[in-house]
């Protein structure tokens, strides 16, 4: 079977789209699919990253046109041109898996004559979809809110039971003892870029005498471009550690007593682990999902990296520290957060199995 993915990072979009990309593809290869990728030259793409994963990458050439602001930094006919020539190339392709902000029923409707199905990852509910697949793990849109906004025929995967979680996390689970409250470990990260630098503004915190005898693990991505600074700092902290681009983030969730760090996608891994967190929303597409995770006490939203000081993370850190039973209660409320592992129906769904969506 062959499967393309059509997705791109960079340093202002950040790395999620493409990381969730590679979870669903590991899925699809385990089960002797062909998998290729198609990402356009951004600063800060993960072209190599994917590459060293083992799947091949099409690029799509970056614009000369630097000023355009819209997610595909290109206007949506020549993306999709650009794509479609692509999958000539490629045929037959059985799946196309789509994991873009700025791609809609226009972009999809010139695209998909060349491929057999199609299917999209979304988690916004805020465009209209020309697939036959889609799943959105955001628990607050249900299937009912696609009906208008996909064919009636799509099958709809929606809510947490399809979080695309890594097989790490679903290991690492296993072993998960129950969270007593008491805070020894600090885990900070800001997702793949943290192009604001949030994780610096967090370790400023956290690097007074105070704080000492916490344990501080901190986590960056290949493409942040403060990397360097941030592993300066954590030098200088004998509490601290730098992780670069790593591929144990469960166990270093798991082992954690808070989080800190970005909404997004790493909310569902953390609330699958029952890790508490304190939560600052780098991205307009963060807000629903840290929103639906702090109403229901999972998290303690900070506000908005452009409005968020260091005085505000020091009180949350400050309030959850004298404060066990609350970050005990938050665990549990993360766990509850998350239903049944459900992807699989997603990734049958995908091969050819007879499961539908919900």
């Amino acid at each position: 079977m062959n499967i393309l993915f059509r997705v791109d990072a960079s340093h202002e979009m950040g790395t999620g789209h493409v990381m969730r990309c590679l979870t669903i593809a590991n899925e699809l290869k385990a089960r002797n699919a062909e998998i290729q990728f198609i990402c356009r030259d951004l600063p800060g793409n993960l072209a190599s990253y994917i590459r060293e994963q083992g799947y091949p990458v099409f690029l799509l050439p970056l614009p000369s046109d630097r000023t355009d602001s819209s997610w595909l930094r290109v206007d949506f006919q020549t993306d999709a041109m650009e794509t479609a020539q692509i999958l000539m190339e490629s045929s037959p392709v059985d799946c196309l898996i789509i994991d873009h902000y700025g791609i809609d029923q226009r972009w999809e409707r010139i695209v998909g004559e060349h491929v057999t199905t199609m299917a999209v990852i979304d988690d916004l509910a805020d465009r209209p979809h020309l697939c036959s697949i889609l799943l959105d793990q955001n628990s607050s849109h249900g299937g009912d809110c696609y009906h208008h906004l996909a064919p009636a025929n799509c099958s709809i995967f929606a809510g947490t039971s399809y979080a695309i979680l890594r097989p790490e996390f679903r290991s690492m689970k296993k072993q998960l003892a129950e969270r007593d409250g008491r805070m020894n470990r600090i885990l900070v990260f800001f997702g793949g870029t943290d192009p604001t630098n949030e994780t610096a503004k967090a370790l400023q915190i956290l690097s007074k005498a105070r704080f000492s005898k916490l344990s501080i693990d901190v986590v960056v991505g290949e493409m942040n471009k403060n990397k360097a600074l941030i592993e300066a700092i954590c030098n200088r902290m004998p509490n601290a550690a730098y992780h670069c681009q790593i591929d144990y983030m469960a166990k270093l969730m798991r082992r954690a007593d808070l989080f800190i760090g970005a909404g997004g996608s790493s909310t569902w891994e953390r609330c699958y682990l029952g890790l508490p967190s304190l939560s600052v929303v780098t991205a307009d597409n963060q807000r629903e999902i840290t929103r639906l995770a702090h109403d229901h006490g999972a998290t303690i939203c900070i506000g908005a990296s452009a409005e968020v000081t260091t005085k505000e993370i020091e009180d949350g850190i400050d309030t959850l520290l004298a404060n066990p039973s609350l970050v005990k209660e938050m665990s549990e409320r993360a766990l509850q957060l998350m239903g049944e592992d459900r992807l699989n129906e997603f990734i049958d769904r995908i091969i050819g199995g007879d499961n539908g969506g919900h």
